[in-house]
């Protein structure tokens, strides 16, 4: 699965596993699920099943490999006519696009579809109703540039920013994953009647406690999140000068192998400018791609995970699954993590860039064996009471339901994701 090129750093392979993880929990929920997403390879069927009622089709729009979105802008007008070619002859009850450029596919199929049935002198049809999640924005790879994709130039950017405002604006729902996503859905002049939050969901059977990776005679941080300047991770290294005798094992997701590479090198090299190499170590990759248990393994070897990034967008997938791990989580208010950390209760929250409250705050937990143990539970009953996949599926099914002006009878759902390989 590689991430989609329109979304910065690691956000497109969440998106991937989210929509994938969505799609089977519908399914599961009675509907029929249609996941249609731009062919990246040959070798893909047209049409496969991950799960009962869920059907991946390729859409052939360009040429059949991944592309950078400098490129990618110039087939969304194919993937919008294929796609209306497939709903002609199997028209879906909900439309639930992923992603800008899927949602300007899916918005010019479904006008391609009111387009021909006028012309062929058929009744004029309702549209089918249409939600949009847009899993990354704009103006937010415009605030920072960091982790922007190569051949981006400022006026593609701000070209995006005008289009995302458009869709987002022309919609009949808007699925936002974090607090943060609605209000930066407002800045951009979406009624806030049209927003619903919806939170990511984890799969609560895989991540649960259990056995751990391996055993330590010291204390054990695990670090997540994105292989960028502004992932924390720096800060996290600053922050073990005054932890003594802690260990630290960073977990580092990319999508940008070169920028990945190049983010570890400067993290060494900072950890041993900082005397405290020899208390860092990384995660495997590989292992985390390869084995479905070595990430929850990893995540329960810890006494604490700590999630301190300084600049969204931020996804909690990461810190929902160590909560559902039972680990206590020290993390900062960025993004959706803000949304499922409750300070006090599950997790600790600490200011951004500052590696000698940081220090303080983990060395308080560390000290504190029933404080942890109590974080944990109350963090584990709350990743499995709220963020189910069961759960998540109920709420967007939710959505769906009133757009539609009569109950559904053939229950379809189809997912418009331009997740290349999902």
């Amino acid at each position: 699965m590689s991430a989609p090129v329109d979304l910065p750093t690691t956000r497109g392979r969440e998106v991937a596993g989210h929509v994938r993880a969505l799609a089977a929990a519908l399914a599961d929920a009675g509907h029929d699920v249609d996941v249609h997403t731009r062919r990246a390879d040959t070798a893909t069927p047209s049409e496969s099943g991950t799960t009962a009622g869920v059907t991946i089709r390729q859409v052939d729009a360009g040429p059949p490999q991944p592309l950078p979105e400098s490129e990618l802008a110039a087939w969304i007008s194919d993937f919008g006519r294929a796609l209306a070619e497939q709903w002609r002859a199997d028209p879906p009850d909900v439309v639930h696009a992923y992603s800008w450029t899927s949602g300007l596919a899916a918005a010019a199929a479904r006008q391609q579809l009111r387009e021909s049935a006028l012309v062929g002198g058929g009744a004029s049809q309702p549209p089918v109703p249409f939600v949009l999640t847009l899993a990354g924005f704009g103006a937010e790879l415009r605030r920072t540039r960091e982790g922007a994709p190569a051949g981006r130039t400022d006026a593609a950017l701000a070209n995006r920013i005008r289009l995302e405002v458009a869709l987002a604006r022309s919609v009949d729902a808007v699925v936002a994953g974090s607090d943060d996503e609605v209000e930066e859905l407002a800045r951009m002049g979406v009624p806030r009647e049209r927003i619903t939050m919806v939170p990511a969901g984890i799969d609560v059977d895989r991540f649960a406690p259990g056995p751990a990776l391996d055993a330590s005679d010291e204390a054990r941080l695990v670090a997540l999140g994105d292989l960028t300047p502004s992932g924390g991770f720096e800060t996290v290294i600053a922050a073990l000068r005054g932890l003594p005798g802690v260990e630290l094992l960073i977990f580092g997701a990319t999508a940008d192998e070169q920028q990945g590479d190049d983010e570890l090198a400067r993290l060494r090299q900072g950890a041993a400018q900082l005397g405290v190499a020899d208390r860092v170590s990384f995660a495997d990759p590989d292992l985390d791609r390869t084995d479905p248990g070595y990430r929850p393994a990893m995540l329960r070897s810890a006494d604490a995970v700590v999630c301190v990034p300084w600049h969204g967008p931020a996804g909690a997938g990461r810190v929902l699954e160590a909560m559902a791990c039972g680990i206590p989580v020290v993390v900062t208010a960025v993004g959706a993590v803000s949304d499922v950390v409750v300070d006090g209760v599950s997790g600790v929250l600490v200011a951004p860039r500052r590696p000698d409250h940081l220090a303080s705050a983990i060395r308080a937990l560390l000290g504190d064996p029933v404080r942890r143990l109590g974080f944990g539970v109350a963090g584990a009953d709350r990743a499995r009471s709220r963020y189910e996949w069961s759960r998540v599926a109920t709420s967007v099914e939710r959505v769906y339901r009133r757009l539609l002006p009569t109950p559904i009878v053939d229950e379809e759902v189809v997912l418009e994701n331009e997740l290349p390989g999902v």
